[in-house]
């Protein structure tokens, strides 16, 4: 055809309005003129065409249509009548000249081979779709009326004429395109080889490719309605095969790249090669062929090697390879349960970390201590070696992982572990005992090495341990009595830290949780008016005195200190400042007792019997000792016991800190004021905890925790059973555990043990014929 259209070209002369065919013309002489026109727009359209001589052409197809003569539908018998459209017989010779105008460039194309037959099939495609939208054109008044008609009339075989041409090609041309090896046209190969040659790394045209996809795309008629189209030609002729070689390419290449490459580097080439699939659908694929090539890739390049990429976690989670981390979740990610392996092995990772990390922390016992090494633990290291892991692996979670929930979980889950249970903890109760130590020092007023700016953010990573400690009654325990101490003892960063870290707790915890912190609080805001009162009238009735006296008046239910241990005689140096203030407090509150807690008071005295004027910072316990000192240089054990009424048990080791003071000098039984005493500092702090006491208070705050949850599990339960009226005994101890569970880790054995003793109350019974069900008594 290439040869003869060439000398056509050089010959073309357009026709005239003369050589137009008459109105009442017959099939031959006016498709004969017809003919001449459609041809040059299929094949000679680039030497263009006149409007005139398209007018003529469009003229001539409706005198033609509109001949008042018989007429034959497409596939019924004749019929005269009056006016009426005639079109069956031009519309098949339209039809026999695009089929065999196809038959003829399917000769040239089987002629060709792979990438000579794509360009001459996009050619011929552009050529011949753009001459059949002219054509379609054309026609347009056969295919408004003739056609119209006959689909009306239910022929599903008649179609538009730019559908009729693509029915042509594709019946005529694109179906007979010899077949290659595995039944996969030769035009399908050649695509093939082409996509190929670029997964090698070969320069290939990707324009030529998209031009010979679309019209597979195109092609998919729906003869039984040419208003639709499917993709039924695309995925039959292209799609599966292109899958499967895809499968197949990936496959070998991804077997033979692991059993000769690291698998960070396999990681690298997976992700490159994955990337480069979703361009391919950008460059030249149908969008529908996203899903199922994503899919399919995805297993041959990741599911096919999981074993292996996952293996490889560990050693990149000890060497802290962000970057190959990252790729590995971005690929895992990809398929089913991809990342749950990760999961699992990051979350046990994260624990031994954690362990790991208080284990260098913990110090070494001189030889022979009694002391564990858990007892000399540093709050303040133990709670940034907590830290120090839960941020590093939140960068990890929150950088490689995405923030992906999973790996959330699986670090919340390793955190809480952890940190209630390492080499320092081995019990849920110690964490929550130094985080609140911890918690301490950072709120102590001696504390220098913080701003307000730091310090805010130090209480706020108190916080972060604080979400994971279990045991958090445990934590209010402590903190509360060490709040409490900072309070009375005035030594306090700041007010306003003190009340932020109550609103941190208050709003982790709730209102309950906090309730006696501020009570605290209130009490001493009160105290320092009640003071400032009583110095007031002390003023008004002219009595002055040397003392400086602070009174703090503590409500027994808010505070966490228990009545005094020992009986005590008030030195007679502030007896009388002591007995007007009761005085005074008396007449302002009838019907109020006050217990004077003396084991917690603090004095300060000042020496006259030394050249160098010196501060003592003593306990009352001490400052009434001492005070016996302003009679006699010389005291025996029994004149300082009989003079104080202090207990022996609290008297001995009160001695024993002046002693080691230098304050005071021993020989044997008896006691004498050193009268050559020398410190470098004025303040000279005598008032220090002595050891027995700080274990004597821990005990009894793990006891207080103890006695509290015991009436925490009966509250629980009566409430429950109140709202239920009748419950299962695994319900019960479920729902018990459920709720219990955001204070303090809960155990089945106290559980029951507050259901028993509700029952011996009568807030319970058990239901008559069932051991495992119980009825709440109102």
């Amino acid at each position: 055809m290439s040869s003869s259209n060439a000398a056509a070209d050089a010959a073309w002369v357009e026709p005239t309005k003369n050589d137009k065919p008459s109105k009442d013309a017959d099939l031959k002489h006016a498709w004969a003129f017809l003919r001449v026109g459609v041809e040059h727009i299929m094949t000679r359209l680039h030497m263009g065409m006149s409007y005139s001589y398209y007018i003529l052409l469009y003229t001539a197809i409706y005198d033609f249509c509109t001949q008042n003569r018989p007429h034959t539908s497409a596939f019924g018998a004749g019929h005269r009548g009056g006016a009426s459209l005639q079109g069956a017989d031009l519309y098949r010779s339209l039809h026999n000249y695009l089929s065999d105008h196809c038959k003829q460039m399917r000769e040239e194309g089987e002629k060709l081979s792979d990438l000579e037959l794509l360009k001459f099939y996009a050619k011929q495609w552009d050529r011949y779709t753009t001459g059949a939208n002219y054509v379609n054109k054309m026609f347009n008044y056969l295919n408004k009326h003739w056609v119209k008609r006959e689909k009306d009339e239910g022929r599903k075989e008649v179609y538009t004429v730019y559908t009729l041409a693509l029915v042509a090609w594709k019946q005529n041309f694109f179906k007979h395109l010899n077949p290659g090896a595995g039944g996969v046209s030769r035009l399908t190969q050649a695509l093939l080889k082409q996509i190929e040659l670029q997964r090698n790394g070969e320069q290939v045209d990707s324009g030529l490719l998209k031009r010979v996809i679309d019209s597979y795309v195109s092609l998919g008629l729906d003869e039984a309605d040419a208003q639709r189209s499917n993709l039924e030609v695309y995925k039959e002729h292209f799609q599966e095969h292109f899958i499967a070689a895809t499968q197949a390419y990936y496959k070998a290449e991804s077997t033979d790249f692991v059993a000769n490459n690291s698998v960070s580097d396999y990681m690298k080439k997976a992700e490159d090669r994955l990337q480069e699939e979703a361009d391919r659908v950008n460059l030249y694929l149908n969008d529908t062929t996203k899903k199922d090539l994503k899919e399919t890739c995805e297993k041959a390049l990741i599911a096919a090697h999981s074993d292996i990429i996952v293996d490889e976690f560990q050693p990149l989670l000890n060497a802290d390879k962000n970057d190959d981390l990252t790729r590995m979740y971005g690929l895992l990610m990809r398929i089913p349960n991809g990342l749950e392996p990760l999961r699992k092995k990051f979350e046990e990772h994260v624990k031994l970390s954690g362990c790991a990390a208080v284990q260098k922390i913990m110090p070494t016992p001189a030889a022979g201590a009694e002391s564990s090494k858990t007892e000399s633990v540093d709050p303040k290291a133990y709670v940034e070696a907590l830290l120090e892991v839960h941020s590093k692996y939140s960068d990890v979670v929150n950088g490689p992982f995405r923030a992906e929930l999973g790996f959330n979980a699986s670090l919340d889950r390793a955190c809480r572990e952890f940190v209630n249970l390492n080499p320092a903890a081995s019990n849920s109760t110690r964490s929550p005992e130094l985080l609140a130590s911890h918690t301490d020092q950072l709120l102590q007023k001696n504390n220098k090495e913080v701003d307000a700016d730091t310090l805010e953010k130090a209480l706020e990573q108190v916080m972060v341990v604080f979400r994971f400690v279990t045991d958090k009654d445990v934590f209010q325990k402590f903190y509360g009595k060490k709040l409490a101490k900072r309070l009375v003892n005035h030594t306090s960063a700041s007010d306003d830290s003190e009340s932020s870290m109550i609103t941190k707790l208050k709003a982790e915890q709730g209102f309950d949780y906090t309730n006696k912190f501020t009570r605290m609080f209130q009490d001493v805001n009160l105290s320092r008016d009640l003071t400032e009162r009583f110095k007031e009238k002390e003023r008004s009735q002219g009595i002055s005195s040397d003392l400086d006296f602070q009174c703090q008046v503590l409500g027994t239910n808010f505070w966490p200190f228990n009545p005094p241990a020992t009986e005590f005689t008030i030195p007679r140096e502030i007896s009388p400042t002591f007995d007007r203030f009761v005085k005074f407090y008396n007449e302002a509150h009838s019907g109020r007792k006050l217990t004077w807690l003396w084991h917690v008071s603090k004095n300060e005295l000042k020496t006259t019997y030394l050249a160098q004027k010196y501060i003592f910072m003593t306990s009352a316990y001490q400052m009434s000792i001492l005070t016996q000192f302003n009679e006699s240089d010389t005291h025996t054990f029994k004149e300082l016991q009989t003079a104080t009424s202090i207990a022996e048990g609290i008297l001995k080791p009160q001695l024993v800190v002046l002693v080691k003071m230098k304050v005071l000098l021993q020989d044997d039984d008896t006691y004498e004021l050193n009268l050559n005493f020398k410190a470098k500092k004025i303040k000279v702090q005598l008032n220090q905890q002595i050891k027995s006491e700080q274990k004597q208070e821990h005990t009894e705050t793990l006891a207080a925790v103890d006695e509290d949850r015991k009436f925490v599990y009966q509250a629980t339960i009566v409430r429950l059973m109140k709202s239920r009226k009748t419950m299962k005994h695994q319900a019960l101890i479920q729902e018990v555990t459920a709720t219990i569970s955001t204070k303090f880790t809960p155990k089945i054995p106290e559980i029951k043990k507050g259901i028993d003793h509700l029952i011996e109350k009568d807030y319970l019974e058990r239901a008559e014929g069932s051991n495992d069900t119980y009825n709440y008594l109102a």
